[in-house]
């Protein structure tokens, strides 16, 4: 999916969780939020979502969007 929305101009970022706890995971997400220019669009799958919405109340954070399979 990275591939397809960078070819359309998008700056994509994957955040690799460590997967220890969820206040890690959490934190993982809040430094990659921060490192970016704009505003951020999270995007989680199944547990992504409890990380995206805890990470979410970030100002830079414009949306959260849920994947369900």
């Amino acid at each position: 999916m990275i591939p397809l929305l960078q070819a359309k101009g998008l700056h994509v970022v994957a955040v690799q969780n460590p997967l220890t706890s969820l206040a890690d995971d959490v934190a993982a997400t809040r430094r990659a939020i921060a490192l970016q220019d704009g505003p951020v669009l999270l995007v989680g799958h199944s547990y992504g979502g409890v990380v995206i919405t805890e990470a979410g109340n970030d100002p830079k954070v414009v949306g959260l969007v849920y994947v369900a399979a």
